[in-house]
């Protein structure tokens, strides 16, 4: 008689997957569907790097289902399919995570704590939570090897990221420069493009706005030579002891303090405006654009009674006296408006009208307060007319001394300080009663914060080293188009927009625990090189020693550097051509950077695994978030496209957000998270699975309901 099917009278799904669980494992189900396919045609899947500093959510399963599925689907076919597995393990998430356990900031770390001790702390907490990813992974049953992953701190991985580096450093396309880049305080470090596009980081905020009044000085004519039509114009109402002011319009008034310039546009007309101080009610001529007029006077007051106005008078009366272009006020000299004693300026050019082609008339007044320090326009405009720059707020987000009442005070709220007063509120008040501004609002406007403290960033003066993606744009677009793309519109919109309007990669972080960057430097900045192996360190080690002697690299001398992290390459002095002592430059490189390298780092690549990675790269299949856009999808292919002149993957999957059953996302902070270990012992991973790939596209968004499982 033959075997009898095993009956099942109650259908339990988290009982009955333990069993199947157990037999995988006794019978390594996994690893003999790798084996027993050796010689077959192989299918090349990237595993996406997670960081396991943290516990896993729910809407890692939705990927992983998805990646799994595929992989198996594969596998039946009669594919080979290896699934190595790793773990992201440097960049902000951990370090900001061990400074809130350690009770610091930044700022301490150096002086409270050294940079050893607090490195240690970070490599300690990386791997923390991976038993429970590891759980997870096997509770749902997705297969990836996870007894040889690849990590990104281990030195084999940073030396294939050095050599990557030095590649490009080769061709050119790694570079140093200083320029505005978008700056997290809360986080002290500069973020790129990329990671200032991530979903969310751009919020709608209200913030306190200023129409503020620049006071033009007295005009003069040059020697020997005369004012234009409009200046002399201006100069005979000042004769008159008449006030002339600028009225420029910022979100950001605690910019005003590192003011040197006020950008018109050359053909843009602008007008002057007898009229009062709405707060002080003084008599004064304002100029702004034309177009703007009927954002701050109301038809019905033009050419309204001017000798009976008081403060009493809600109607504000006003009049055109004259009208010019743009390019007729440029080089007017004005007051500065908040000067202080740590920015005064002896520069000639400073306190200008100067004329640009980026000014428009959308909003504000059509004059545009100047602060080369904290703007990529005001900063380009600043060098043309050599302005100069004054940069009032240091790198935690705070005035500098020597600024009065607003000395030492945070331009936003970085610290959490319940007892926080908003400073631009207060730099407003002070305009308003030295008649220094004729409107004062909130505005509601979209801006953008940090990933990782949710803190609103600021654009910030930066050296910082980039790496030319530009130089490669248009190849990085035609390759794009060879990938398959589900859906087609993540490759053709949202990723291939991306790519048309990308900029340079900013890559160097101000930051301790991450890899990093290989550029040893002499101190007169005349010669450098890039490091792009552990041999040509140690034998840069062992050259600068003999030629310079001492104690230069005594403790490095017999075994090599055995850790690539800070403080040890920091301490290594190499030698240049011409006999200098070089030190690193202390950067760390963009945590992009290093899963973005993983086809090539996790074999170690070049230095073993040639044949290896000849047979895996590029990938046939990636899997991961549509967040992954302007990320890991970008990074991979940006390093692709510019070391190997190739794709990096040939079909990729980008699975929507899993919101909650309301349709928000889901956040700690709301209450709304779903715990994907609970939810699979009470329903089985069957179950689970399921649910999350038949109630929506994969793209889609999912609208999670615990409901719909059961």
């Amino acid at each position: 008689m033959g075997a009898k099917y095993r009956e099942f009278k109650g259908l339990d799904l988290p009982v009955f997957e333990q069993e199947i669980l157990a037999k995988w494992t006794e019978n390594q189900a996994f690893e003999k569907s790798i084996s027993l396919r050796e010689g077959a045609t192989p299918f090349i899947f990237y595993e996406g790097p997670p960081s396991a500093n943290g516990l896993p959510g729910i809407h890692h399963v939705i990927s992983r289902t998805l990646k799994d599925l595929v992989c198996r689907y594969k596998t039946m076919k009669g594919f080979q399919v290896k699934r190595k597995g790793g773990w992201d393990t440097h960049g902000l998430p951990i370090e900001l995570g061990v400074e809130k356990e350690l009770g610091i900031t930044k700022e301490d770390i150096g002086k409270k704590i050294s940079v050893e001790e607090y490195n240690q702390k970070c490599r300690e907490a990386v791997l923390r939570y991976k038993d429970k990813w590891d759980d997870l992974t096997r509770k749902m049953g997705y297969w990836v090897d996870l007894n040889d992953p690849y990590i990104t701190f281990r030195n084999e991985y940073i030396e294939t990221l050095w050599w990557l580096l030095g590649e490009l450093y080769k061709k050119g396309l790694l570079y140093e420069s200083i320029s505005i880049q978008p700056y997290s305080p809360a986080a002290g470090t500069g973020l790129s493009s990329h990671e200032l596009n991530m979903p969310g980081a751009y919020k709608d905020v209200k913030d306190t706005s200023c129409a503020a009044m620049f006071r033009a000085a007295p005009l003069h004519p040059p020697q020997g030579g005369k004012l234009s039509v409009a200046q002399a114009g201006l100069a005979e109402l000042q004769k008159n002891k008449e006030e002339i002011f600028f009225l420029a319009w910022t979100t950001t008034p605690w910019t005003l303090l590192s003011n040197l310039g006020l950008a018109v546009g050359p053909e843009i007309r602008y007008v002057l405006v007898k009229t009062f101080n709405p707060y002080t009610h003084l008599p004064v001529h304002v100029i702004l654009a034309k177009a703007l007029l009927d954002q701050y006077f109301r038809s019905e007051g033009e050419n309204e009674d001017f000798e009976n106005y008081n403060e009493k008078t809600k109607l504000l009366p006003w009049k055109v006296v004259n009208e010019f272009a743009g390019k007729e006020l440029e080089g007017i000299s004005y007051d500065q408006l908040l000067p202080f004693e740590a920015n005064k300026t002896d520069n000639p050019n400073a306190f200008k009208v100067l004329v640009g082609d980026f000014v428009t008339t959308e909003e504000g007044t059509g004059i545009v307060h100047t602060a080369p320090a904290f703007g990529a326009d005001d900063f380009k405009i600043g060098k043309k007319y050599d302005v100069g720059i004054l940069v009032m707020v240091d790198r935690e987000g705070k005035f500098v001394d020597g600024l009065g009442e607003f000395s030492n005070r945070f331009v936003k709220n970085y610290k959490d300080d319940p007892s926080y007063v908003d400073v631009n509120i207060d730099i407003a008040v002070k305009l308003k009663k030295e008649n220094r501004a004729f409107k004062v609002e909130k505005y509601e406007h979209s801006y953008p914060h940090c990933w990782r403290t949710d803190k609103p960033i600021l654009y910030y003066p930066l050296d910082a080293w980039f790496i030319k993606t530009t130089a490669i744009k248009d190849r990085m677009v035609e390759l794009n188009k060879t990938i398959n793309w589900k859906p087609k519109s993540t490759g053709e919109g949202r990723f291939g927009n991306w790519l048309e309007n990308m900029v340079d990669w900013n890559l160097s972080r101000s930051r301790f625990w991450g890899t990093p960057l290989p550029v040893w430097r002499t101190e007169d900045g005349e010669e450098e090189c890039c490091i792009g192996s552990i041999e040509e360190l140690n034998e840069g080690i062992r050259k600068a020693s003999a030629l310079l002697g001492g104690e230069v690299n005594r403790h490095y001398l017999h075994e090599g550097i055995l850790d690539l992290h800070k403080p040890y390459v920091d301490e290594i002095i190499l030698v240049s051509p011409s006999g200098k002592p070089m030190k690193r430059v202390p950067d760390l490189i963009d945590v992009w950077f290093d899963s973005g390298a993983m086809p090539y780092a996790q074999w170690h690549f070049p230095f073993e695994n040639k044949e290896i990675f000849k047979h895996n790269f590029p990938a046939d299949f990636i899997a991961e978030g549509v967040d992954q856009t302007r990320g890991w999808f970008y990074t991979l292919h940006a390093i692709a496209a510019l070391v190997f002149d190739s794709v990096a993957f040939k079909t990729c999957v980008s699975n929507g957000l899993v919101l909650d059953k309301n349709g928000n996302k889901m956040s700690k902070r709301v209450g709304n998270v779903v715990d994907p270990f609970k939810t699979i012992e009470t329903y089985g991973a069957d179950a689970t699975r399921w649910y999350l790939i038949t109630n929506a596209s994969p793209w889609d968004n999912i609208k999670f309901d615990l409901d719909g499982i059961h």
